[in-house]
């Protein structure tokens, strides 16, 4: 009998354990994320969007990846991640070109990195194409690719968008991140540069149950 009175209040405490635990993890609208006034369209209506707005010249950013990088490597099949750089001022624009080319020449995962170690760890910085033909040359990527990649009509055309995705998305600051196209999270919001992500997962899975 002692023992079946122990396995119901076990029980017990496991559920109200699990109540608690999700408690803990609601979050309140206007308070820890903001609702944007306009959504913004996703590209795969099947999967829900999370993007990250970021500049490689941002010291909060670079700080980010530390929890960023873990987080997309566990991020469930039904996220669609994309990076947008931003560009706040005219000497950023190489940085952000930068990250398009990575993309098309297949060296994202090496320039990712790379670009944030340049300007916060070696105090370089990149202000020409030239320069940033160089930066890649020391990734192995051949000139005339670079020169393809950087002069191409589709870089133009990313490079547009991202900026006319930060204005729709009323993009005040960096890091910040997006959750379907519906919900702009901060670190400032959230508490923390860590606590961003507890929020987009809670906001993943309610997107998630309206798929």
């Amino acid at each position: 009998m002692l023992k079946v009175v122990g396995k119901v209040w076990f029980a017990v405490l496991v559920a109200l354990y699990s109540v608690s635990t999700v408690q803990a993890q609601e979050f309140t609208e206007g308070v820890h994320y903001t609702v944007l006034s306009k959504p913004v369209r996703t590209q795969d209506p099947t999967k829900v969007e999370v993007v990250e707005l970021f500049g490689y010249w941002c010291p909060h950013c670079n700080n980010f990846e530390r929890y960023l990088g873990p987080w997309k490597a566990k991020a469930p099949e039904y996220v669609d991640f994309k990076h947008y750089p931003v560009v706040f001022r005219g000497n950023q624009t190489e940085f952000a070109k930068a990250y398009f080319v990575a993309k098309a020449v297949g060296v994202e995962d090496e320039a990712h990195p790379a670009l944030f170690n340049l300007i916060h760890r070696q105090r370089g910085w990149i202000n020409s194409g030239e320069e940033l033909g160089e930066f890649f040359a020391d990734l192995g990527v051949e000139s005339k690719v670079f020169a393809k990649a950087y002069g191409s009509f589709s870089l133009n055309s990313q490079l547009n968008m991202a900026k006319r995705k930060a204005r729709e998305y009323q993009l005040q600051g960096v890091p910040a991140m997006v959750v379907n196209g519906k919900y702009r999270i901060t670190a400032d919001q959230a508490g923390s540069q860590a606590n961003m992500l507890k929020v987009v997962d809670y906001l993943v899975e309610k997107e998630k149950a309206a798929l």
